[in-house]
């Protein structure tokens, strides 16, 4: 059998608000619940299981790769909601995108502090641009 990733879980002061929230920015179907997760599904079938935490919530950081046109829809939504965004995990370069390996990328905040990041070529698919 072929390994595919399949789920992660991401903590969340209110779990079915942030998975709203991620399902909406990506344009992704409304997540479903099952047991104490809300799940959203990526179009490769993997889940991200947001399920309420109390105390400390650690960052993480999420990257999806996506098509040009689906950028740029993303991209209109950080806009239109006024969301911070970076070129750079690091948030040194604010209300920028970057151009690695050819394609497009920027990075924002869900509701939990978690940096999502959205991406139009794999890294390492067309050389460094910094």
């Amino acid at each position: 059998m072929a390994i595919h990733f399949n789920h992660t879980i991401l903590l969340a002061r209110d779990s079915k608000t942030s998975a709203d929230f991620l399902a909406d920015m990506l344009g992704l179907p409304a997540p479903r619940r099952w047991g104490p997760f809300y799940m959203v599904t990526t179009d490769n079938d993997a889940n991200l299981d947001y399920m309420d935490a109390e105390g400390e919530i650690v960052r993480q950081h999420y990257a999806f790769l996506v098509g040009d046109g689906e950028f740029e829809a993303i991209f209109t939504r950080i806009r239109e909601r006024n969301l911070r965004y970076w070129a750079d995990p690091g948030q040194r370069k604010p209300s920028e995108t970057n151009d690695h390996d050819n394609g497009r990328g920027v990075y924002f905040e869900d509701p939990n502090g978690h940096l999502v990041e959205i991406i139009t070529r794999a890294y390492g698919s067309g050389g460094w641009n910094p």
